[in-house]
């Protein structure tokens, strides 16, 4: 029966991987794979995670499921990292999931169980939004979010468009540097989406999946908390891939703001039935890590500090990258106040092809490259070859 099926085309990403890593030329540079390297192009492990593992290993004394819903302590502190004193006094219910991917399967899960039919995506968005929406069978529709030529973020075309948008449709929003273009949403313009929400009856789902690389932790949830006081339901998605450094861990979770304590409780129950049916049980070790950093002063302090300096080190390389390239094309002066570790360069795929071909240079046909994945030194070489195309 296995004939029947068709082969199904490769990542692109993982395609992308192969061939950086069978390039046997030594001033490669990666700019695809979305993760966080330092200067010796190495992605560390925080001090502090290395910390709570000791403690974990010294310490725990089983190795039995969590539940489905995962650990609520873990849970607890993740939510108020999120929120702030705020998010403690709405009505909310959490699931812990694998990854922030997880999370965000399990959501459009729950979408279609509560009947809802479309889902608005802006444009472009992290490639796989699209295809997990669908998979879950939810019909997508998009909105502009940002144009690539002149690198800004379209706020009034979104707005037209969510004006679009019926009571009952769901609606993706990033809670801060957005993937893949960098783009910001200002505080007024948080404000207007967040009104045009509630006054059209739209459910809000937020993807969290970088706080912390932006502005900073408190500044990169501000989007997010002013959404949450102004509309009376919203799914909120996290990943604690990125700010934490757990990419092989897989953990995240999926919250749900209700309009009531009894209604956050059915959402949870729903939410668990969801996971049952799925993965059954959510990996403990990543969310154990969280959890115990968060839980410890000391731990959270030095977790706090070092995430801190990664996110200079990228702003750094951002504004050097930024100058460089506005050399040529003064647009790209915009990717300085960007945030996060992507921005999307307008560049077709043509360029990309003879960057990788004749430089070594690997990113996406899109012209998405990770900025968080430059080490300093190389900055001006990628500028240069850049240059010449």
């Amino acid at each position: 029966m296995f004939d029947t099926l068709a082969r199904q085309p490769d990542d692109p990403l993982l395609a992308l991987i192969g061939l950086y890593r069978a390039d046997a030329r030594p001033g490669k540079v990666d700019l695809g794979v979305g993760v966080y390297r330092d200067e010796q192009g190495a992605t560390p492990i925080f001090r502090a995670v290395k910390e709570a593992e000791r403690r974990l290993l010294e310490g725990q004394t089983t190795k039995t499921y969590v539940g489905p819903e995962g650990d609520p302590v873990f849970l607890e502190r993740l939510w108020n990292l999120t929120t702030g004193p705020a998010g403690r006094s709405l009505a909310t219910a959490g699931v812990q999931t694998p990854g922030g991917s997880g999370a965000v399967r399990l959501a459009a899960d729950l979408l279609v169980r509560m009947g809802v039919k479309k889902i608005w995506l802006g444009m472009p968005t992290w490639p796989n939004h699209a295809a997990i929406f669908k998979g879950s069978g939810l019909e997508v529709v998009t909105y502009p979010f940002f144009d690539v030529p002149s690198q800004t973020v379209l706020f009034d075309g979104m707005m037209e468009a969510l004006q679009g948008a019926k009571a009952g449709d769901a609606v993706l929003l990033h809670a801060s540097c957005h993937n893949p273009t960098g783009g910001v949403l200002a505080p007024e313009q948080w404000a207007g989406v967040s009104r045009l929400i509630a006054e059209r009856g739209l459910l809000p789902l937020v993807d969290s999946a970088y706080q912390g690389f932006g502005k900073g932790l408190e500044a990169d949830s501000e989007g997010l908390r002013s959404l949450l006081a102004a509309v009376p339901e919203a799914l909120v998605a996290i990943s604690c891939s990125k700010n934490f450094g757990l990419y092989r861990e897989r953990t995240g979770a999926i919250f749900a703001v209700a309009r009531s304590k009894e209604a956050a409780d059915a959402v949870r129950t729903n939410l668990a039935g969801l996971a049952r049916t799925s993965y059954s049980m959510p990996p403990d070790h990543g969310a154990a890590i969280v959890s115990a950093i968060l839980g410890d002063a000391a731990l959270t302090a030095d977790w706090m500090a070092e995430l801190e300096t990664m996110r200079g080190r990228v702003a750094s390389i951002r504004e050097r990258l930024a100058a460089g390239l506005a050399r040529r094309w003064q647009v790209m002066t915009a990717i300085a106040g960007q945030e996060g570790m992507f921005s999307l360069l307008p560049l077709e795929e043509a360029d990309v092809m003879r960057l990788r071909a004749e430089h070594g240079i690997y990113m996406p046909g899109s012209g998405r490259i990770n900025i968080a994945g430059l080490k300093t030194a190389e900055v001006d070489a990628v500028v240069e070859k850049f240059l010449s195309l």
